[in-house]
């Protein structure tokens, strides 16, 4: 989403309660900011993970520098649209991890097969 990043994890360990974590990098501003942002966060959590988010998860707001001036009810509307994709997902069906390049990363002819 433009104003923030939501990661969720189930934990599996047999504990249906829901938990929250915030971040905001300096990279978004000073401390008033970031502060503010995660208030933000914060009221939007208590808000919508009781209804729409995942049981016996972690839940991860990682804050976008669009987020800051963004209007809160769009901020909750796009949250609710988060969430809703989360919960529509089969199981499993997460998406994969990033692989870097082979072609950066593959052997040069020169290395391969050559005296050291």
């Amino acid at each position: 989403m433009p104003g923030f990043v939501l990661l969720v994890r189930e934990r599996g360990d047999g504990d249906p309660a829901m938990r929250i974590g915030i971040t905001v990098t300096k990279k978004i501003g000073g401390a008033v900011i970031r502060n503010r942002m995660k208030r933000r966060f914060r009221v939007l959590a208590r808000e919508l993970l009781p209804v729409h988010g995942v049981a016996g998860a972690d839940h991860v707001l990682i804050g976008r520098a669009e987020g800051v001036e963004r209007d809160f009810a769009l901020l909750r509307g796009e949250l609710e649209k988060a969430l809703g994709k989360i919960l529509t997902r089969p199981e499993g069906q997460g998406r994969p991890p990033r692989r870097k390049s082979d072609a950066r990363h593959a052997p040069t002819a020169a290395k391969v097969g050559s005296p050291a």
